[in-house]
């Protein structure tokens, strides 16, 4: 995923995940055998009363430049157009921010927080709303912005992310989204963990599936085993 020179942007939230994926790549820079820069990008989405003191703090305790972009995009989706389901829409805006961000800055890759249950999630959306076994991939190029698109923590659960959180203290910020909880995502959540507590492993299975599935758009040779 990361190659000698690499300037990647790391696409922080505020939220436990983005943050350990900050403190990860940070910690990786110290041995990783290939030289690359690190920034840190948040893209406001404008909810009220969003204070990003805690991440500019932290970004500057760690010399990692870090970029705010401010936007309307709260104001988009919850008052000019009263999405009642908003978060596609919302993470088409807000990746087309963060891509234009990662650009200005120089950066020739983008990484995202997402983990292992994020991926079974995404599948579960996928086969229930779409029709379709899919989930993201890894590591895939976009054209378009000349951008690479990776996510270094998809092997980690998201219970390794809390216990990390917990253990370093991360300055995460309470979620502001009015519709956090009740969304498909969540629904998908919660269904992952009723499967896995009726057939224990089910979970693994599930996530094993992915990667060997031969989903398009996936880098043609993963790892398959954990």
């Amino acid at each position: 995923m990361i190659q000698e020179g690499d300037h990647i942007a790391a696409g922080i939230s505020g939220g436990k995940d983005s943050l350990t994926l900050l403190y990860a790549l940070h910690g990786l820079k110290r041995f990783y055998p290939r030289h690359f820069e690190l920034s840190a990008i948040t893209v406001n989405l404008g909810f009220p009363a969003f204070d990003l003191t805690p991440i500019r703090e932290l970004c500057g305790s760690m010399e990692i430049p870090y970029r705010i972009v401010d936007s309307d995009i709260y104001q988009i989706l919850f008052d000019v157009r009263k999405e009642s389901n908003p978060c596609s829409l919302c993470a088409k805006m807000r990746k087309g921010a963060l891509n234009q961000a990662a650009k200005e800055m120089g950066c020739n890759k983008v990484a995202y927080g997402h983990h292992a249950d994020d991926m079974i999630e995404t599948m579960l959306l996928s086969l229930i709303f779409e029709g379709r076994f899919h989930s993201f991939s890894p590591k895939i190029y976009l054209d378009r912005m000349d951008l690479t698109v990776i996510r270094p923590l998809m092997f980690l659960n998201e219970s390794d992310i809390v216990g990390f959180q917990n253990k370093y203290q991360l300055p995460v910020l309470k979620k502001k989204c009015p519709v956090d909880g009740y969304t498909k995502r969540q629904y998908a959540k919660d269904l992952v963990l009723q499967l896995n507590q009726e057939h224990p492993g089910a979970r693994e299975r599930m996530f094993h599936a992915i990667l060997s599935g031969n989903i398009p758009g996936w880098p043609k040779r993963m790892i398959t085993r954990r």
